[in-house]
């Protein structure tokens, strides 16, 4: 079991990886010709059908703010908002402009067919607003939430917007034809438009008899298809025959090593060389698509590496004789992105060295990624890592799993999070927009498990009674990496546990009586005790270093404050700037 989640995980990587890189590429053409590669903004859609309305956006889910950028064709007023049911009743409104005393903007609300009201708080920021060549650009934030009665939320369903615009910066009725809505998800946009000279290849089983097991993982090395030019992979699509048995599907990259096709049950010889994961799909998923600015690239002068697909097939009245052909299908374009794609395993090493103890509500593990040490096993000068998307994920255990981001010795953000993991419900997130990780940051994988119903060690390793502790990151521009993990130092763990001979070790281990006090003093330990930094590349050359775990922070606070609290901060801020002046006399 643990096996097929490990694969799961690399599978579900790679497809949404590709979900997200693909998804400015599948715009239309004049949404392309658009397009600016702005890390802040990477989702966009034309909101009318003259074209002249344009809106860019990105989101972050962990600090709860989301990032507008309007442009209309006009030198007037422009309107932008959020609508129950596509009209102006109800509707959640802001309207700027350049005008000749200078730039006007206001957060309003309709109470029907008439000229929206100012909201009493403002709760919508202003970031630029421009016009030039007859074009007005009106870029604003505003909180995911609602942050009073007059505003509307943004959630995870599609949401009716509305704009209107103006020929002058007179405020007034706008007409039949400079207003629309459109609907969408702005949280979970998904555009499907297929690119010029695309097309399609599958990779499956082939009349596969599965096993009357509960539980199989099986596993097939081959080739994928040859071409003289390099294509981009675009999106990934899961071809399931057997819906009623396929769990989850992954493919791996093999290393060069690995040079003949073969076909055995996973995680057995040859099988274990494949461990680069270039896409995932898991039971509830669908296609997955990458942004505009990225592909996965196949074919021309990218090595010819073999790959592995695995399928966990869950048969749980173990039926016999039954046979399956599912597998991925990947659709591909020679119109070529600006860059590569790739996903970077990182958390706590798969290894079964490190136990989680039963009778534990709320126990971490943690997984380091020093990037400072990816230089030492690549061959090509390393840039710096841009990931747009991250797959999270644990076993059956697991509550939470966080991704803290430190630079120069400081946390500086949350690369993901999910606080309400549930191991059923496994899919790539979209991080709204793209984070940049510089070479010398370090991410930390933290995991929290209960394991409150247990009555015996919970192990790392593969299967699903076991536990892991991972984060795979989509990103580019693509570098042969492999996986950056670390793991306890085990020496330095069984010494500080008072029991420095491995035999003794799991003896002990499985026989301690554990409780609240023995359960923290030994995640104490794992914390603060040396971690073994390991990073590997493409062709499984490794480094190993040394690193220690860093502070993780809570979770950042809510993005809205009331008026009150927004007067206090400004009063408070006036007092501490008297302050200083006074004490300077």
């Amino acid at each position: 079991m643990l096996e097929r989640d490990y694969m799961s995980v690399r599978f579900l990587t790679g497809k949404m990886g590709i979900l997200f890189l693909v998804l400015p590429l599948v715009l239309l053409s004049v949404q392309l010709s658009w397009a600016q590669e702005d890390p802040l903004l990477p989702f966009s859609e034309v909101l009318d059908p003259n074209l002249k309305v344009r809106l860019k956006w990105g989101f972050d889910e962990i600090q709860g703010t989301i990032l507008f950028e309007l442009s209309v064709t006009t030198s007037g007023w422009i309107g932008f908002g959020f609508s129950p049911k596509g009209g102006m009743t109800g509707a959640d409104i802001v309207i700027g402009g350049v005008g000749l005393k200078g730039n006007y903007f206001t957060d309003r609300h309709a109470e029907g067919n008439s000229m929206p009201a100012v909201d009493q708080q403002q709760n919508y920021k202003l970031l630029s607003l421009t016009e030039s060549n007859g074009t007005t650009v009106m870029k604003f934030q505003r909180s995911i939430e609602a942050c009073d009665v007059n505003d509307l939320p943004i959630m995870n369903l599609p949401i009716k917007l509305i704009y209107a615009y103006g020929q002058t910066d007179d405020i007034t009725y706008h007409g039949t034809t400079k207003r629309g809505t459109k609907e969408l998800n702005l949280l979970k946009y998904m555009p499907r438009v297929t690119p010029p000279n695309s097309n399609y290849f599958d990779m499956t089983m082939a009349n596969f008899t599965v096993p009357a097991n509960q539980t199989y993982y099986h596993c097939k090395i081959m080739k994928a298809p040859t071409f003289n030019q390099k294509q981009h992979i675009y999106r990934i699509g899961p071809v399931i025959e057997n819906h009623d048995l396929v769990h989850h599907l992954l493919l791996y990259r093999c290393p060069p090593s690995v040079t003949q096709p073969s076909e055995s049950k996973c995680y057995t010889g040859v099988n274990n060389e494949c461990m680069e994961v270039v896409a995932v799909w898991g039971v509830g998923g669908g296609d997955f698509d990458l942004p505009a600015m990225a592909g996965l690239p196949i074919g021309g002068n990218v090595a010819n590496f073999l790959y592995r697909l695995e399928v966990h097939y869950n048969n749980p009245n173990k039926t016999a004789g039954r046979v399956d052909n599912s597998g991925l299908r990947f659709y591909y374009t020679s119109e070529l992105h600006q860059h590569d794609a790739a996903v970077l395993m990182t958390g706590l090493g798969v290894y079964p060295g490190y136990a989680i103890p039963p009778n534990a509500k709320s126990f971490l593990t943690y997984g380091l990624c020093d990037t400072a040490y990816i230089p030492q096993v690549l061959s090509e000068t390393p840039q710096d890592l841009q990931v747009f998307s991250v797959m999270l994920h644990t076993h059956l255990a697991g509550r939470k799993v966080r991704v803290g981001h430190f630079r120069a010795g400081k946390q500086i953000d949350f690369l993901a999070l999910d606080e309400n993991y549930d191991f059923e419900y496994q899919e790539v997130t979209n991080l709204g927009k793209t984070k940049t990780v510089k070479l010398g940051d370090k991410l930390l994988v933290e995991c929290t498990y209960h394991t409150a119903n247990r009555t015996k060690l919970t192990w790392g390793g593969l299967s699903t009674s076991d536990e892991m502790c991972l984060a795979f990151l989509f990103y580019y521009p693509a570098l042969n990496l492999s996986g950056c993990l670390s793991f306890p130092n085990l020496s330095a763990l069984r010494t500080e546990m008072g029991t420095p001979d491995p035999i003794n070790w799991l003896t002990m281990m499985s026989t301690k009586a554990w409780n609240d006090t023995s359960i923290n003093q030994y995640q104490q330990t794992l914390k603060r005790i040396n971690q073994v930094v390991l990073v590997t590349d493409s062709y499984k050359n490794m480094s190993r270093n040394t690193g220690t775990i860093p502070d993780l922070t809570v979770m950042p606070p809510a993005p809205c404050m009331s008026g009150c609290a927004t007067r206090c901060l400004a009063w408070m801020s006036l007092l501490i700037w008297l302050t200083v002046q006074w004490a300077s006399l």
